[in-house]
């Protein structure tokens, strides 16, 4: 096993790596909070001398994870849908004991010796592999980041639920935070399957046990002889905290609306063929069809010199063989397409001007007997880019969690129609107030909205 100090350099290097690739959340009193919660699990942790960093990430994937040495990670998406302090202590406190344990260093060292990389835990959705986190397997080794083993994960559970109590919290979060995670899976299933697309589960974070687990079950039992008090979990205090929290994507990063894309800060807006799964990564757009046979992906590039559209694809791209080229205006933008040929694969390539920028293009297929059948999705998709219209810019808007008390005629299907949430709002307002999938809303609670 990597000495300590290795242990600790491992940390340093990667962490500019993790906030470059999800950013940091720009909420500084947001930022303190977690950074407090962290610190009083840790200070009861087993290993009191490392200096730890909790980051809250401005990534709506619901996710959390740490690197070896005292750096832990939550992201936005996943505070979103927690319901107290003694929630987001669970998910803590789970990280430390992966840092206390040493699990990364483990895994490093046995992926070293079998010459397969680095392992990071814990991703929670899957599309992410095939996503923006692919910069992040470079990063770190080229190989996947995948969830830890399951004894590694029960050890974690076990530390965990051991600094819980130590620090004054009820031990039992550990499965309430469970419950949370296991119901988004089944949330997400449904989706999937409501958008033709295959589910294929998720890995990492409490992922290898259901919440009546009885050795989870046992772990957390066991923690009560550490009890320094009742047990808080101060459900107030979280909900205070999390207010005004941007959800969903933010408008730095664009905005995904069923098959639309807006951005407001580059004043564009691009229509997807209709259930493609929209992948927002940090340089690209990419759709994704159903059957997972095609993909469209879309950059953008600075204009330097005054060329045609055709002249960029030819001198900026280098792709001087194109068959079948046109130009088009289309949105009173001006833009070129064709047919290309990239490592033997059909491709259609085209490039829009809006502005001082170049939207550029890349459609395929599995095969390129199947690129017919897709190809006029791609033209409809690269032809559909335009100005922001003046009615979208509320679109272009990002959401966020509004705390409010519960009225005496409030029901989710109310909240729902105020709310702004386009994919479905009753049952994404039920998941992040713990009431999925068939609870109500009940009078003079917090509860949150998002709008």
């Amino acid at each position: 096993m990597f000495g300590e100090d290795t242990e600790l350099e491992m940390g340093r290097t990667n962490h500019p790596k993790i906030i470059a690739e999800y950013g940091r959340y720009d909420d500084e009193q947001l930022q303190r909070y977690v950074q407090s919660v962290g610190e009083k699990l840790a200070s009861v942790s087993h290993r009191k001398d490392l200096v730890y960093r909790f980051t809250v990430l401005d990534s709506p994937v619901i996710n959390a994870f740490a690197l070896p040495g005292g750096y832990v990670y939550i992201t936005r998406g996943l505070m979103a849908y927690l319901n107290s302090e003694a929630e987001l202590a669970a998910v803590l406190g789970h990280e430390i004991g992966h840092v206390t344990a040493r699990h990364g260093v483990r895994q490093q060292s046995a992926a070293q010796a079998a010459n397969i990389g680095y392992t990071l835990g814990s991703i929670l959705i899957p599309e992410l592999r095939n996503a923006g986190s692919q910069n992040i397997f470079n990063m770190l080794g080229g190989a996947l980041l995948s969830g830890y083993g399951r004894e590694h994960e029960l050890e974690s559970d076990r530390l965990g639920a051991e600094y819980l109590a130590r620090a004054g919290y009820d031990p039992h979060a550990m499965i309430d935070v469970i419950t949370v995670l296991k119901n988004q899976e089944i949330f997400a299933a449904v989706e999937a399957k409501k958008q033709g697309r295959e589910y294929q589960g998720y890995h990492g974070l409490f992922a290898s046990h259901p919440d009546n687990d009885t050795r989870l079950q046992g772990v957390v039992a066991a923690a009560d002889k550490y009890k320094v008090t009742d047990g808080k979990i101060d459900r107030t205090a979280y909900l205070d905290h999390i207010a005004g929290m941007t959800f969903g994507d933010s408008e730095e990063q664009g905005i995904r609306s069923e098959n639309h894309f807006y951005h407001l800060a580059m004043g564009f807006a691009v229509d997807f063929p209709e259930k493609w799964h929209i992948n927002n990564n940090p340089d690209s757009l990419q759709a994704v069809a159903p059957d997972g046979k095609a993909v469209v992906e879309m950059g953008a590039a600075d204009l330097n010199r005054k060329l045609t559209p055709e002249q960029f694809i030819k001198q900026r791209l280098k792709i001087t063989t194109i068959r079948s080229g046109q130009s088009f205006n289309s949105h009173g933008l001006d833009g070129y397409t064709g047919i290309a040929l990239a490592q033997d694969k059909t491709v259609r390539v085209a490039v829009v001007y809006l502005k001082d920028k170049a939207y550029i293009f890349f459609g395929g297929a599995e095969s390129n007997t199947l690129f017919s059948s897709y190809d006029q999705a791609f033209i409809n998709t690269i032809k559909s880019l335009h100005s922001l219209r003046e009615d979208e810019i509320k679109l272009a808007q990002e959401l966020k969690i509004q705390i409010l008390r519960v009225g005496k005629n409030d029901n989710y299907a109310s909240w729902a129609k105020q709310s702004r949430i386009s994919n479905s709002p009753i049952e994404q307002l039920r998941l992040l107030n713990g009431d999925y999938p068939n609870g109500e809303l009940q009078s003079g609670q917090l509860a949150k909205q998002v709008r």
